[in-house]
């Protein structure tokens, strides 16, 4: 009998990665049901996206299971985790992650994890929701757009964490104090200007100073701003469970772009000028970023045809490029694979993922290098094809996911017979 059901030869920096029964059993040369050669290419985790918005169910119209861990799998994500928000009914109850988990495990080819709400009047449902198996409790310290999850004032954050942290779970916030509208602003620019670095950087402040004193595992989610981060590590120097996660936008687009690209390009914390941008690049280098995710969070593009720019749908539509998108800028892959695998895997305490490591699941995606490719909307597997990232060309391309030890995805195509995602719970 073969050893292994599946060898990966030529990688780097592991020369062999032997496969058995879904998981790396030995990074060693066996004998082994099939054999792929991967010269050339890099081989690393399959990426641990901590912050997806699939809709689904009640907004499935606005991406979905399918389509999104599709999209997901095109981009080396071999494993989601799904926001509380904006499905419907949201995730602040054990009957609606009963529901989310059922649409997950109907519907999604990658494997997911699930965010609980923590939201005002809904404080006694934390603990049925770690029991249910929720990774962790996401907070808006703004208004969220969608009327079923409202913002959590500071008294709800605080107590909030406080049970979060007796549970033993993280709280991911979403740090922006409100936006403030101009009298008949409508523009860009205008939006830009209403949702200013030093809102976001008094909310994390205070989102830092609640999670000192009530000892909880905070996630500052999408952080958009040099300064932001700063606060960040100043807080984790003085022994502060906290961490910040940015995302591709920061890192590639200025608000000049946002008014170039338009509606495709709307999100919140907006994007900043170029100076900010270099500076979370050098951030970055230095340590201070612990994880990167996509905050892919799609709708129909009706929405995003309202004249007044405030009204406009926020979101952006990214998570098949977040890998090529950090490979292309010429980040070190040991770095990317840290950054959007190790790191997120770990800070949620995802069993068997996020390394290629004896004892850990299978999920691998195989990149290729050097070479030209356009990303454009018919190449999306997004429910709607729009992206501010069309039109632009890449230098790496993900050939191949491996889910568990299963192909999932191979050069443009999703197997009819791979892989279903499955549940993941917090160790």
């Amino acid at each position: 009998m073969p050893e292994f059901d599946l060898l990966i030869i030529g990688t780097h920096p592991h020369p062999v990665i032997g496969i058995a029964e879904g998981r790396i059993a030995a990074l060693r040369e066996g004998s082994a049901k099939e054999t792929i050669r991967a010269e050339g290419r890099l081989v690393l985790p399959g990426v641990v996206d901590a912050h997806v918005h699939f809709n689904d169910p009640g907004r499935a119209d606005w991406e979905g299971w399918p389509t999104g861990s599709r999209a997901a799998l095109a981009g080396g994500v071999t494993t989601v985790c799904d926001m509380p928000l904006n499905s419907t009914p949201p995730v602040v109850t054990a009957a609606a992650f009963d529901a989310k988990r059922a649409a997950g495990e109907a519907g999604s080819c990658c494997d997911f994890a699930l965010w609980g709400g923590l939201v005002p009047g809904h404080l006694d449902d934390l603990e049925p929701l770690a029991e249910r198996g929720v990774m962790g409790f996401k907070a808006f310290m703004s208004g969220s757009g969608i009327d079923d999850f409202p913002k959590a004032d500071l008294a709800t954050l605080r107590e909030g964490m406080k049970r979060a942290a007796a549970l033993g779970l993280p709280v991911g916030v979403h740090a922006e104090f409100d936006e403030t509208e101009p009298a008949g602003g409508t523009s860009v620019r205008e939006y830009l200007a209403s949702r200013p670095i030093e809102s976001e950087c008094a909310a994390i402040k205070a989102a830092i100073e609640i999670a000192g004193e009530t000892k909880c595992a905070l996630q500052v989610v999408h952080v958009s701003s040099a300064q932001g981060l700063a606060l960040i590590a100043s807080a984790r120097l003085r022994g502060v469970n906290v961490t910040a996660e940015t995302c591709p936008h920061y890192l590639l687009l200025t608000g000049e772009d946002m008014e170039r690209i338009g509606p495709a390009a709307k999100c919140a914390p907006p994007m900043r000028d170029a100076a900010n941008r270099e500076t979370l690049w050098r951030k970055l280098r230095a340590g201070d970023i612990q994880t990167i995710g996509s905050d892919h969070s799609p709708s129909p593009w009706s929405m995003k045809l309202d004249p007044n720019f405030f009204k406009v749908w926020g979101g952006i539509s990214s998570i098949q490029h977040l890998l090529p998108l950090l490979l292309d800028a010429d980040l070190e892959p040991e770095r990317v694979a840290v950054l959007t695998a190790t790191n997120p895997a770990r800070r949620f305490r995802l069993p068997a993922k996020g390394e290629i490591a004896v004892g850990s699941d299978a999920d691998l995606t195989l990149v290729e290098t050097g070479v030209r490719d356009p990303i454009t909307a018919d190449s999306l597997f997004y429910h709607h094809r729009h992206s501010p990232y069309v039109g632009r060309t890449l230098s790496a391309r993900v050939e191949r996911t491996i889910l568990r030890g299963q192909t999932a995805y191979l050069n443009g195509t999703i197997p009819a017979n791979g892989p279903r995602g499955q549940l993941l719970k917090p160790l």
